[in-house]
């Protein structure tokens, strides 16, 4: 039923949901990025005030705008079983950040260096959802794109996407690290030479990215997500904010390796035409030309 006994139009609040995005998809897929870009690289050279240096509120609300896309292309697909998958991932993943931040397994010590929004017992931020799913689920949905026929194996899309998703922090951690979000300590065990990052935090990742593609595996229909990526132009620009806004960082600091994995998933969003927005035709450009 579309709608509830409080009134509350489900479809009604989707098409709107939808409509938002595909108004405003240049600036929440090009503009949020590259702005997010700019003030983490300046907040970590220390070029601006204390009050917008790394102010939480403000790089939440530039998450979930990036997100919009994501949100808005799956919304229609949640249903029990997907809400229910979901849920135990969100304790997963709480779960497990909370072990590795106290225990250092399994992705080595390391330890928040600013705040990313509210933190759930002073050590995880409440919005760890936010962060990590999207990262996973972008994968998914690329990798079914590529894959093509070939993603009706179970085997060969998890495989496939579970590799992906060590991919994405392979570009994720590096930045973070370079800007400060994030600091992987010194431990009598060693830490591996990744541009600061330990290798033990790309095993826990291949832990976590499994236990999260099977959840989402479980949570939607191979075919709906097919049939709304098709319908749903925008429902991968979330990926897109994550090669600009991480590409560009890497680029600055010189973190040539994960600049080149970025391209290559930019590669793979260009191989299904996920870059066809027009700059041209958006509400950030009309509004600039009157």
């Amino acid at each position: 039923m579309a709608e509830t006994s409080d009134g509350f139009d489900r479809r009604r609040f989707e098409a709107r949901l939808d409509a938002l995005v595909r108004e405003h998809r240049f600036t929440i897929a090009v503009v949020f990025p590259l702005v997010g870009a700019v003030t983490l690289v300046a907040s970590a050279e220390g070029w601006l005030p204390d009050l917008l240096s790394y102010n939480p509120l403000f790089v939440l609300f530039g998450v979930l705008v990036m997100r919009l896309p994501l949100v808005a292309g799956v919304l229609p697909l949640v249903g029990r079983r997907a809400a229910a998958s979901l849920g135990l991932l969100t304790l997963y993943a709480y779960g497990i950040e909370l072990v590795g931040i106290r225990t250092g397994w399994p992705y080595g010590y390391f330890e928040y260096e600013v705040p990313l929004g509210p933190m759930l017992f002073g050590e995880v931020p409440v919005a760890l959802p936010v962060f990590f799913f999207p990262l996973v689920l972008n994968a998914y949905l690329l990798m079914l794109l590529l894959l093509g026929g070939r993603a009706r194996s179970r085997a060969v899309r998890l495989l496939v996407t579970i590799a992906a998703v060590v991919a994405i922090d392979l570009v994720l951690d590096p930045g973070a690290v370079a800007v400060d979000f994030w600091e992987y300590a010194a431990h009598p065990d060693g830490v591996g030479g990744y541009y600061g990052v330990p290798g033990s935090n790309y095993l826990g990742w291949v832990l976590s990215a499994t236990v999260a593609v099977v959840a989402f595996d479980v949570a939607f229909a191979r075919e709906g997500l097919l049939d709304r990526l098709e319908a749903c132009e925008f429902m991968l620009d979330d990926m897109v904010s994550f090669v600009l806004l991480w590409g560009s960082i890497n680029a600055l600091y010189g973190n040539w390796i994960p600049v080149v994995l970025a391209a290559g998933f930019g590669v793979g969003l260009l191989a299904t035409d996920r870059f066809d927005f027009s700059v041209g035709d958006s509400a950030l450009v009309r509004a600039v030309q009157r």
